[in-house]
């Protein structure tokens, strides 16, 4: 089985991000203010580079070489500051760990992200929040393998994963929480009980590396889980 997790708003203190040639740090939000700062770099990750490229695509530069990683960027399943992602690749390995994120897209656990601040989270300030019309060159960094895929995530990002993964080859797996399952085609869904409404999913993720999370086979129907 393969797991995509969704991303993580606390990003640990010692995430590096990508510099301009200037030798400002740049920091990745949804909407840039449009007053510039001296400090720092604002941008949207396909916002252009001073050399005509995109921010993205210096970033996939930037992983051609991830041994040199000068700039201190962490994996992606190390640049959240919560240990489930780093439980998750303990448990599946780290070839078969993928992140959601709310500004690249669908990326291996492995590969190199820079510390940024966007969210599909409707209650974050307009400059971090990401809405769904926003224009994103979205990654779908995901093999179109045929093991099941699991994914582990609140409903804002729920839309955003069934169309990345829309050319995955295996069944896709969503949990949900509320009591009528989301309206979205391709996508078996299981409900996970839980009291929590915010975050739950990080409790499922912790069920499921402890082996206490009993997933059905995707022939057999929407189950019911418990915590």
């Amino acid at each position: 089985m393969k797991v995509v997790i969704q991303c993580a708003g606390r990003k640990k203190q010692t995430a590096g991000t990508l510099v301009a040639g200037d030798g400002r740090e740049v920091s990745f939000v949804a909407h840039p203010p449009a007053q510039t700062t001296d400090l720092r770099v604002l941008a949207r990750p396909d916002d252009l580079a001073p050399d005509g490229r995109s921010w993205r695509e210096h970033l996939v530069e930037y992983n051609a070489s991830p041994a040199s990683n000068q700039l201190g960027l962490l994996p992606a399943y190390e640049l959240y500051d919560r240990p489930v992602y780093q439980d998750l690749r303990q448990a599946f390995g780290v070839s078969s760990l993928f992140i959601l994120s709310a500004g690249w897209g669908v990326v291996p656990a492995a590969f190199l992200l820079p510390d940024y601040n966007i969210t599909f989270s409707s209650s974050a300030p307009r400059e971090f929040r990401r809405r769904r019309a926003d224009p994103f060159n979205d990654w779908p960094l995901i093999s179109t393998a045929e093991d099941p895929l699991l994914f582990l995530g609140g409903k804002d990002y729920l839309p955003h994963f069934a169309s990345l993964t829309a050319q995955y080859r295996g069944p896709r797996i969503a949990l949900f929480n509320s009591t009528i399952p989301p309206a979205v085609d391709g996508l078996t869904f299981v409900r996970y009980e839980t009291t929590a409404r915010t975050n739950w999913h990080y409790l499922a993720a912790d069920a499921l590396t402890r082996g206490t999370l009993a997933l059905p086979d995707v022939s057999s129907g929407a189950t019911s889980l418990s915590n």
